[in-house]
């Protein structure tokens, strides 16, 4: 039995009076007044343990800020964005010009049921970021996929510059090709400078090294005199900025309506690239936008110590016909030799474009300045 129902007892059943019991017992009359008034209005319920925790608290947020905060987290989730206690800080501080700290933030977001915790998440401090100390330094480039309302299939080709994650282009492709990156990549250089260095995956569009050729894309880096970086196989941390800014995109065109033609799907990624660029406060940058971040810093310039030499050797065996086949910055090209060299294993000593064709004994057989124009080089 509690003592708060011997104390009630003792009043009630014995008829002893409230001092008494109180003097008894150790306990302040006032409690056993308060007592006897909950068992008069509540029963047995009045009994349980009460919380002693104050009404008021002048320290708390007030409502008025959990509100705010709250709509903010509605809309930015509405609109596809990040919507993180740092981000909805910076919103505040933009519109009120002081904001709660983040970590009050996330604990009104926490109690009002808008963060779902998650205990296995690898946490941020295990990861090791590396990042370009300029602007123009390494721009990242990948393509993505997405689907257009009639279901159809298109791919979303990016160039992120690595200091800033300032998004430099964002094109749509039904397919992406060798010519379309290229293009996009002139039209980028044309608006905002030569990079240092271009970093991407091993897709056939950016790199024919395990080809043993060099396509279009490797071709323009190297006249350039650009540094070409590619990832290792199967591992996409290495392009992880531009893997993970494709999150950010998609989340962002799944909020948006969708569409049926790749130029309006284009339009809409026109309006993400300004309001990503300009608009949406990056953690990676200290909550600037990237446009601030990239706009910031001097821009880095390609080298002039990087070579713009190309050699290869290519072993190959005449076809029935007296040709051979070469591949040069993505163009398949054919080279007429003769029919009586069917058949004769040969190998081709290529720089550049001067190319000379001799049989494994060293006897030369062709010696030629390749016709980029022409797809057949004629005997």
């Amino acid at each position: 039995m509690s003592l708060a129902r011997v104390v009630v007892t003792a009043v009630l059943v014995e008829g002893r009076s409230k001092a008494s019991v109180a003097r008894d017992y150790g306990v302040a009359r006032s409690w056993v007044y308060e007592l006897l008034k909950r068992f008069e209005q509540e029963g047995e319920a009045g009994f349980e343990p009460r919380s002693r925790r104050p009404h008021t608290n002048p320290r708390s947020t007030p409502l008025e800020v959990e509100d705010d905060i709250l709509r903010w987290r509605k809309y930015l989730i509405d609109a596809g964005l990040d919507a993180g206690a740092e981000t909805i800080a910076v919103h505040l501080r933009n519109q009120h010009g002081t904001a709660p700290a983040v970590s009050t933030i996330w604990k009104v977001l926490s109690r009002r049921g808008f963060i779902t915790p998650q205990p296995r998440k690898r946490p941020k401090s295990s990861y090791i970021r590396f990042e370009a100390d300029q602007p123009n330094e390494t721009w990242q480039t990948d393509f993505t996929h997405v689907k257009l309302r009639n279901g159809r299939d298109v791919e979303v080709l990016n160039f992120l510059d690595d200091h800033s994650r300032f998004l430099l282009a964002c094109t749509a492709h039904y397919v992406t090709t060798g010519l379309n990156v290229v293009d996009v990549f002139r039209s980028t250089c044309n608006d905002y400078g030569l990079p240092q260095s271009v970093l991407s995956d091993n897709g056939a569009v950016f790199t024919a090294r395990f080809k043993n050729g060099r396509n279009a894309f490797e071709t323009e880096l190297a006249s350039l005199k650009i540094i070409q970086k590619n990832s290792r196989p199967y591992h996409p941390q290495t392009c992880g900025k531009v893997e993970r800014f494709h999150q950010t995109l998609k989340r962002w065109l799944a909020k948006q309506p969708k569409v049926t033609s790749l130029p309006a799907l284009q339009d809409q990624l026109d309006q993400f690239r300004h309001t990503y660029n300009t608009q949406r406060p990056h953690r990676a940058v200290n909550r600037r936008t990237p446009e601030q971040a990239y706009n910031a810093r001097p821009k880095a310039h390609p080298g002039n110590n990087i070579t713009n030499d190309y050699f290869r050797l290519r072993n190959d065996i005449v076809d029935k016909h007296g040709k051979l086949t070469l591949r040069h910055a993505g163009t398949l090209h054919h080279i007429g030799i003769g029919r009586r060299y069917a058949g004769t294993p040969i190998r081709m000593l290529i720089h550049e474009t001067d190319i000379r064709i001799i049989t494994t004994d060293g006897e030369l057989i062709k010696e030629l300045s390749l016709d980029t124009e022409n797809n057949y080089q004629k005997q």
